[in-house]
């Protein structure tokens, strides 16, 4: 076996370990027995556990030899009984389920598939229905899903149990309700583009709901059925679309168009600007096409994830501290009914005792909480410095002080997707926004000499040709080289003009070139990029303006008011792994052929002339957050533009491997091309987001960058925004397509120290399949980190990849719907009303109109409602805790007896009008002001400790229980006199005292609400005593002696509390203590 793996040659350092691995793989010997599965893997894992330092030029094994090694740093599996209560009842249980899932729901394999026009019956390839469902439930699933996410609580779980507990006789200890509370026209699927009733063949499309691009996308429709002389021709010929099969990504795809009733048979290649995938908008035009993919095969709904239940960590915590709770309630059940000696029927005085102890978990925390979410929500809306807010849940206002990564969509979040040229460099001279009109009268007199040139000629009958390439190099004047960086930014782009219909015209003669209407004021410019545009724009303020395009070819008019027509000869789109687009042209004045091209400056350095002043000129435009473009050119004989063309629509022509084919021949244009110029270019950011991304930074978030656009606008826009500092290093994770490359990049990155980080969607992807781990544990590093050519379904992967790995609350912001995926995955989901529509904002747990406003968000709201709720959950604890002691000492003074203290209203009124305003009025508690909060965002660090509501803080709140019950009960128990209701009346006063003198202990900064709450409460206690007769002496409590032992077991329960805060805070003062004073 060892015989026939390859072993591959190496070099230098990196012998010795390629003889480890090579000495792996034959360890066995020649004729051995091939390893089991379980013992390859944890051989294999060996090598997965080796240091990523090590060099890996080694693997160039085959991809398949590496999927049976486990994944890296995977802690030993635990076996047996602590596996099994470790967690491995739910790995079974959930195993289980998925097996009955796959069983039951088995996808199908995804195929290419070959579509006739007009013979369904010829079609193999079933298409499924094309309905796509987002509902998350059904008239079958939705009661049982409703009551699975509300008992999955424990706290929930208890209530119900208990509540019912009360329909038995003999279990009954109370009144029920003690127990019972309230608590354009969208593309409709994938298709390919036949026919459009537009004149040039071709048609705008939005796709700002599928990858979150404003800009309108220019759309091809097949030339075979365009020049067909009328639609129903489309059903009587002969021709079919070979398709490839369904993938995620949204940007590439590969076909082809037969029509086999000509001759010779029609082959046309089909390519992403063909297609028209479902859920983007036609802009203009009407379109027909033929539908390849349908339903859960279209690219929308394979890169769409469905949403989950989002629940607060802070729910989260309180359902563990309940189960706490649930356990001491037992235990001290468990107590009672031992000291009584397990007499009589002991199960059911267990239960009682169960029941008189209930309140240890208080119905009234869910009620108390769930309104506390819904008073902070309505704070949100109603805060004047964040207009336009809406909250859409009421379940999760407090993750928005616990957050500690957010990732972030770029366009129209961080930037308004507004492009402005600012600089044009061309090796010896710079033009930046004040030099502009130099360039404008450089145009002008280029073209002014070339016309009277041109005139001179037509006077000697010459023909206006320049001279070959052979000709001797003379050096350009600088308002030739001008010229000439003009003219060709103002040809090589993908941008169409486009002119509103005119009144009274028809859209028939609307494209008609006699009725064109050229004038400025009616021309408007669409492209796929912003920055396409905003090129076009600069090259119409300098004199050379774009006035039409179609398919095959460019106008554009000098500023003598000349037209200038240009044939478009061939098309070469911008892709992420080109770096690069370019165009062919030929002059229609003087027949010359010349290829333009522009691109990143990574991508063309290789391609231009030799020059010492390209690579310091992008860093120094780079460092200034300008997105850079290298212009270059090409002049073409006829006969190499010819071989050009044969060769190269042979290999578009190809099934198999067609991009590498494609780009090789095109490769073969580019060489030694001529360097023309270096453009910048700047994307507007949003108001204020510079400071407030150093906002969130200095808070201890770390933000990561989410974009579908290219590797290089991410990396200047993270700079321009000053996500990564102007000091801090980049490392751009190269493109890697197999383990072994993965591995070496990793090893480099390793070697790098508090730098950002910048990798693509497709590196991403090979990284997690074999080093999830090591990427998650480095990239958390970072201080920043850009994924760039991110599908939405790997948006979402992300997040999710950070709550596993890191444990930590996640947040996500966007603004299109290409960001669902992401915002709905994330712990806490933000969406930005924009210029994208309101699919996001609709999604969102929270909707924002501006970036900014997440600062305050996070900052004061995000932080008070934490903070408030965290003291709510407990007070409310405590509140149960402190009656429930007071009923354990009654029943252990009282031999055990499974008696209620306080019955009937009583219990009532003590968790409602008795406390309830009081307590709730805590909601308004603050311990900074906000304008504090805001300006001192380090506050916020201390929330994603979690120190605020922790078993350690529960635990204080105990001890205090514990100490104020005992003190309440055997105070009262003392100073009774010969009656048992002088206990009731003196311990139940002195209780709601307790209370509302704890709620005071506990507010940090007081409202007049709050003072309100005391004395409304305190109020309704007094003027309740004359109506409880059943319960008080009213002739006793109207006595001195009652009003002295109230007072005294209240001071006794309360003063050394207030003793404790005070020393507390002159000892230890908390943080926002310190900046308040």
């Amino acid at each position: 076996m060892a015989d026939q793996i390859p072993l591959y040659p190496v070099r230098g350092a990196a012998a010795v370990a390629s003889r480890k691995r090579a000495a792996y793989y034959s360890a066995a010997g020649p004729g051995a027995e091939r390893p089991g599965r379980f013992q390859l893997e944890d051989e294999s894992a060996h090598l997965d556990e080796m240091p990523l330092m090590m060099s890996e030029e080694g693997f160039e094994n085959d991809e398949s030899d590496y999927h049976t090694l486990p994944r890296a740093r995977i802690s030993q599996r635990k076996r047996g009984l602590e596996w099994f209560v470790c967690g491995g009842w739910k790995f079974l249980c959930t195993s289980c389920c998925d097996w009955l899932i796959n069983i039951c729901q088995r996808k199908r394999e995804l195929k290419a598939r070959t579509v006739w026009l007009g013979y369904p019956e010829k079609c193999e390839e079933k298409h499924p229905r094309n309905s796509i469902k987002n509902q998350k439930y059904n008239v079958f699933t939705f009661i049982p899903g409703v009551l699975y996410e509300q008992f999955k609580f424990f706290l929930n779980l208890y209530f119900l149990i208990v509540s019912c507990s009360q329909f038995v006789p003999a279990l009954k200890i109370g009144y029920l309700y003690t127990y019972w509370a309230p608590l354009n026209q969208r593309i409709p699927s994938d298709m390919v583009f036949l026919r459009t009733s537009e004149k040039a063949g071709s048609c705008f499309i939005r796709t700002d709901q599928l990858d979150g691009e404003t800009d309108w996308k220019l759309k091809v429709a097949v030339s075979c059925t365009q020049r067909l002389p009328a639609l129903g021709d489309l059903f009587s010929i002969n021709a079919y679309v070979y398709a490839q099969k369904p993938q995620l990504d949204i940007h590439s795809f590969e076909g082809t168009f037969t029509r086999e009733d000509s001759d010779p048979p029609v082959h046309e290649s089909l390519s992403i600007e063909n297609t028209l995938w479902a859920s983007t908008i036609v802009a203009s035009g009407t379109v027909i096409g033929v539908v390849i993919y349908t339903g859960k095969e279209t690219r929308s709904v394979m890169n769409t994830s469905n949403p989950k239940n989002k629940v607060g960590l802070l729910d989260l915590e309180l359902n563990q501290l309940t189960k706490a709770l649930f356990l001491a309630l037992v235990a001290l059940s468990l107590v009672m009914v031992t000291l009584q000696g397990f007499v009589g029927p002991w199960y059911r005085n267990l239960f009682r005792f169960l029941l008189l102890f209930s309140y240890i978990i208080p119905i009234s925390l869910r009620v108390n909480l769930d309104m506390g979410k819904a008073a902070y929500g309505w704070m949100i809306m109603r805060d004047e410095n964040i207009p336009g807010t809406v909250v859409r849940t009421s379940t999760i206002p407090e993750e928005l002080g616990r957050l500690v990564y957010l990732l972030t969509d770029k366009t129209g979040t961080l930037t308004q997707n507004e492009m402005i040229f600012k600089r044009l460099h061309l090796g010896t001279v710079s033009y930046g926004t004040d030099t502009m009109d130099e360039i404008q009268s450089h145009v002008m007199n280029s073209y002014s000499q070339m016309y009277s040139q041109a005139s001179g000629n037509n006077a000697s009958s010459t023909p206006p040709r320049k001279a070959q390439s052979s000709a001797p190099k003379v050096r350009k004047s600088v308002s030739s080289r001008v010229h000439e960086a003009v003219k060709a930014i103002a040809l090589c782009h993908n941008v169409t003009p486009v002119y509103e219909a005119r009144a009274g015209v028809t859209g028939e003669t609307e494209y008609a070139e006699v009725d064109q209407d050229f004038s400025d004021e009616n021309r408007t410019y669409q492209a796929s990029s912003p920055d396409e545009v905003a090129l076009v724009q600069w090259t119409e303020s300098v004199g050379l303006t774009l006035v039409n395009r179609d398919l095959t070819s460019m106008q554009l008019r000098t500023p003598g008011g000349q037209i200038l027509t240009y044939c478009v000869l061939q098309m070469f789109p911008f892709t992420s792994e080109s770096k690069r687009m370019g165009v062919i042209v030929r002059d229609e004045s003087t027949a010359e052929i010349t290829f333009y091209m522009k691109g990143a400056d990574v991508a063309m350095s290789t391609i231009v002339q030799y020059n010492d002043w390209l690579e310091e000129e992008c860093g120094n435009m780079a460092r200034e957050g300008l997105r850079t473009l290298v212009v270059a050119k090409r002049a073409l004989t006829e006969e190499q533009y010819q071989d050009f063309e044969s060769r190269y629509s042979q290999a578009k022509l190809s099934v198999h491997d067609r991009t590498l084919k494609v780009a090789a021949v095109v490769e073969s244009l580019e060489r030694e091309m001529e360097l023309l110029c270096l453009t910048g270019v700047e994307d507007q950011l949003q108001a204020d987001v510079r400071p407030t991304l150093e906002m969130l930074r200095n808070a201890g978030i770390k933000i990561w960058m989410l974009t579908g656009d290219k590797l290089e606008t991410a990396t200047c826009i993270a700079k321009s925004s000053h996500l990564v500092s102007r000091t801090q290093d980049i490392h751009t994770f190269r493109p890697v397509t197999s383990r072994g490359e993965a591995h070496l990049e990793l090893n480099a990155f390793r070697r790098k120290h508090d730098c950002a980080l910048v990798i693509s969607g497709d590196s991403l992807e090979v990284c997690l399949r074999y080093y999830e781990h090591e990427l998650a544990e480095l990239a958390c590093q970072c201080p920043a980190v850009v994924c760039c050519r991110c599908s939405p379904t790997q948006k979402a992967r992300i997040v999710k990849l950070l709550q596993q790995r890191t444990g930590k609350r996640t947040c996500a912001i966007g603004d299109g719907g290409n960001d669902v995926s992401m915002i709905q995955a994330a712990d806490c989901g933000i969406g930005i009303e924009g210029k994208e529509g309101k699919q996001a904002s609709l999604a969102a747990d929270f909707s924002i109109t501006q970036f900014k406003h997440i600062g305050r968000l996070l900052m004061v709201h995000g932080r008070s409602s934490y903070k408030r709720s965290a003291a709510l959950g407990q007070f409310v604890m405590h509140r149960g805790l402190i009656i429930s002691t007071m009923q354990a000492v009654f029943s252990s003074v009282f031999y055990f007896a499974s008696v209620p203290l306080y019955q009937g209203f009583l219990m009532v009124g003590y968790a409602t009008i008795y406390t309830m305003f009081p307590v709730f009025s805590l909601v308004l508690d603050q311990d900074v002001k906000p304008e504090m909060a805001m300006l001192y965002p380090e506050l916020y660090k201390d929330l994603t400790k979690g120190r605020s509501l922790s078993f350690k803080t529960f635990l204080v709140w105990v001890l205090i229980s514990i100490y104020q019950g005992g003190i309440l009960m055997y105070g009262a128990l003392l100073l009774f006199e010969s009656e048992f209701v002088h206990v009731v009346a003196i311990s139940f006063t002195a209780l709601i005292l307790t209370e509302l003198l704890m709620v005071a202990l506990t507010v940090r900064t007081w409202h007049w609400l709050m003072v309100v709450a005391e004395f409304l409460s305190l109020g309704c206690y007094i003027a309740s005593l004359a109506f409880l007769n059943e319960y008080f002496d009213v002739a006793f409590i109207t006595t001195v002696t009652f009003l002295w032992k109230v007072s005294a077991i209240t001071v006794v329960s309360c003063l050394p509390l207030y003793v404790l805060k005070y020393l507390k805070r002159k000892l230890s003062p908390p943080s926002y203590s310190k900046l308040t004073s």
